[in-house]
């Protein structure tokens, strides 16, 4: 059974405080990391009709049952509450007024608390210490996966894995293993964001939804997704800032990555995926309506390995800006596009390509030595494997597959220095 520990998201939740509210999408390993790594003396589960499971005991209760249990069991241990939130929304109010008392751990899925939690008005704050759990951190699954696997099949296979979900069935190859899980399991990856929205949302969903598949498809501002969903119906305005709200709750659920575009006067921001996984999932469907057309396996393969190259891209970079502590942002250039440009505060100070092809021509390498030179700082050029070049090139460093986990784990073990993994 392979287990990824998730240090950086305990040492969070244990420097917290007493109240904590883990929330993130659906699938993201809230209830195992809880399970498996915190201590608790109570766990309760929120069924979907509102009765309250007590793992412990075995008990069930009613939710009037449960509120008047809860202030007697708060004191020197640790409650947990899991799927809160299908609780009436007025326990809000009884957290509020029991806040401090005891160690509790509230666990939630939906979009609607997340909004609220991080809302200048909302009943909880300073109440819990939210902790976003999202994906695993690109550096700890490439150093946990590095016991078993090296090279581009590493890196390749982390890109993926950073969903929890996927680690336990997970069989290499991994294009072999999407292409299969994605033809089987299509349909379930899709509901992976559907129960974040809470009944009052569901009008809601089709925009939300209409997003995300036109983000897979090549809309990453906010203008090119309002025309699209204005185009479609879903709103009555060509307006960016009509979106905005939908975008903030995407990006603060985790769902959506949000990028600055550098060098523009005035701020614009780009989105994508978070998950490769999920940006795999609406692309198909996007395109192709995968899952409600049969759709053989090899044509999902050749998909899968058209969309790699880009996901290892957003993989190598966003685990480079952890490493060096800068800001991944988008370069707009008149000729050009960078695959990594990282900032220190206003400042482009690393700039990269990633060619993820087992051959590069010196004509190919050429062209990014010539891009990478406009640029007066650090250059890197990532391969998977160095027999990749066909030559050395000038001026510019190569970076490895071995050399990427060796930078993870100097990056781990210098920022969390309790990791020992």
């Amino acid at each position: 059974m392979r287990i990824i520990p998730r240090r950086i998201e305990l040492g969070k939740v244990r420097n917290s405080g007493s109240w904590v509210m883990l929330y993130g999408r659906r699938k993201t390993g809230k209830t195992f990391l809880v399970e498996h790594f915190l201590e608790y003396d109570d766990y309760f589960f929120v069924n979907r009709d509102g009765t309250v499971f007590d793992r412990v005991s075995g008990e069930h209760f009613t939710h009037s049952e449960f509120v008047k249990l809860f202030p007697r069991i708060l004191g020197d241990g640790c409650t947990v509450i899991d799927e809160f939130h299908r609780l009436p929304e007025s326990f809000l109010d009884v957290l509020h007024s029991h806040a401090g008392k005891g160690r509790v751990l509230l666990l939630t899925s939906t979009l609607w608390l997340a909004k609220r939690l991080l809302n200048r008005k909302s009943p909880l704050l300073g109440v819990v210490a939210p902790v976003k759990v999202g994906l695993i951190d690109e550096r700890e699954i490439l150093v946990e996966m590095s016991r078993e696997l090296r090279g581009k099949d590493l890196v390749e296979s982390a890109v993926y894995l950073r969903e929890p979900l996927l680690i336990q069935p997970f069989k290499p190859p991994i294009r072999e293993f999407l292409a299969t899980y994605m033809h089987s399991a299509g349909a379930m990856v899709g509901e992976l964001v559907g129960e974040a929205f809470s009944e009052e949302e569901r009008t809601m969903s089709e925009i939300y939804e209409a997003i995300l598949r036109g983000i897979s498809d090549g809309k990453h501002t906010s203008t090119e997704l309002s025309s699209l969903l204005h185009s479609r119906g879903l709103i009555s305005k060509d307006n960016p800032g009509v979106l905005q709200k939908y975008l903030t709750t995407l990006v603060n659920m985790g769902i959506l990555d949000k990028r600055l575009v550098h060098g523009k006067r005035r701020k614009k921001f780009v989105y994508t995926h978070s998950s490769p996984l999920l940006d795999l999932h609406f692309y198909l469907e996007a395109k192709y309506s995968y899952t409600e057309l049969e759709t053989p396996v090899e044509f999902i393969k050749k998909v899968v390995d058209a969309l790699i190259p880009r996901h290892v891209e957003r993989f190598v970079e966003t685990l480079l800006s952890k490493v060096y502590g800068f800001r991944p942002v988008r370069l707009e250039m008149p000729d050009f596009e960078v695959d990594i440009a990282l900032t220190d505060f206003k400042k482009v100070s690393f700039v990269g390509e990633v060619k993820w092809k087992e051959n590069i021509s010196g004509n190919e390498l050429g062209r990014v030595e010539d891009k990478l030179s406009k640029f007066k700082c650090r250059k890197v050029i990532v391969v998977p494997s160095e027999d990749s070049l066909s030559k050395t090139p000038e001026f510019i460093q190569v970076v490895t597959p071995d050399e990427l986990t060796r930078l993870s784990k100097e990056s781990l073990y210098s920022t969390y220095p309790t990791y020992s993994g």
